[in-house]
């Protein structure tokens, strides 16, 4: 089990939550996928070895860990949300044919910020930015 995972699992504890061992298994997916997965697709992950276990629990873990502050909703139109663990900043690359998202790592745009509070009058608590393009696989299936 990653550090990640441990230093999670003990800010949970101290706020009270119990540990059962679907949300330590949600929470290890999570942490581990790099592929921003829907709550479908960790059940379907998971049900092997949690038959028991249903959607609905995956879900109000996924709702939990966000009211915890340790993982991100992602919507972006399409009416499934994905979700992701690394609640860092930073961007995301997603591909128009398959739907795959990766994580994008690159200096914190806090001008845009600063420009957006000052021509606006808002206060901008932050921001999210979105590449959209081909992937490398959908883009060598084309040819």
């Amino acid at each position: 089990m990653g550090s990640g995972v441990q230093h999670a699992l003990e800010q949970l504890k101290t706020t009270g939550v119990r540990i059962t061992p679907q949300r330590h298994a949600i929470l290890t997916y999570l942490m581990e996928a790099m592929n921003h997965p829907t709550a479908d697709d960790i059940y379907k992950a998971l049900e092997p070895k949690f038959p028991s276990m249903s959607v609905a629990t995956v879900y109000n873990n996924l709702k939990m860990f966000m009211e915890a502050g340790m993982v991100r909703e992602l919507t972006y139109g399409d009416n499934s949300s994905r979700f992701d663990a690394n609640v860092s900043d930073h961007y995301h690359v997603i591909c128009q044919q398959c739907g795959k998202i990766e994580d994008f790592s690159y200096p914190a745009l806090h001008d845009v910020e600063q420009r957006a509070e000052q021509a606006t009058g808002f206060k901008i608590n932050g921001l999210r930015m979105e590449l959209y393009g081909v992937c490398k696989c959908c883009g060598e299936n084309a040819e």
